[in-house]
């Protein structure tokens, strides 16, 4: 039920952030997605239904309640994907002002309480990857740096208190 709860919170944030800057690769990797969701996906999802109801009691199955529930979080992942791409805008590379942190830019940041030096790109929602060095602009960190210069410092706020962060650099 928690992961239930987890998954529902995530895609009410998604479905409600607004504008989605992509770039166009994402946005067909988002349209292959749910391409392949409403067509194999769905008839996965009804052909595991329909084995489940076929096991008798209804009540006490616990396959038909597991068929259901992931027909549930099916269903949801196609709504968030329909919103994404409804939403989405295409940014390309060679458009962006590197005067300032925005959508796509790399920006090499210092931690003012460690001195510790990270390089990071901003990326849409969809696109964010913490091991590949890309995190979303929607995250604490992305935000607290969007808009901001070179030689300026940023003030995020985290689960954990305010972190403050000095740009060093941005590239595309």
């Amino acid at each position: 039920m928690e992961a239930l709860i987890f998954f529902y919170y995530t895609i009410k944030t998604e479905v409600m952030s607004g504008i989605n800057y992509v770039k166009k690769e994402t946005l067909e990797q988002m349209r292959n997605e749910l391409t392949q969701l409403k067509t194999k996906g769905r008839s996965e999802i009804a052909k595991a239904i329909a084995e489940a109801r076929e096991k008798g009691d209804l009540k006490e199955n616990a396959e038909y309640d597991a068929a259901k529930e992931a027909q549930g979080m099916h269903e949801a992942r196609i709504a968030v994907l329909e919103n994404a791409i409804a939403t989405a805008r295409i940014v390309e590379a060679d458009s962006i002002d590197t005067s300032k942190v925005s959508i796509l830019c790399k920006v090499t940041i210092t931690n003012m309480a460690n001195k510790k030096t990270f390089t990071y790109q901003i990326v849409s929602e969809q696109e964010a990857d913490l091991k590949a060095g890309k995190i979303s602009s929607t995250s604490p960190i992305g935000k607290g740096l969007l808009g901001k210069q070179i030689g300026e410092v940023a003030d995020v706020q985290a689960p954990n208190g305010t972190l403050k962060f000095k740009i060093e650099d941005i590239t595309i």
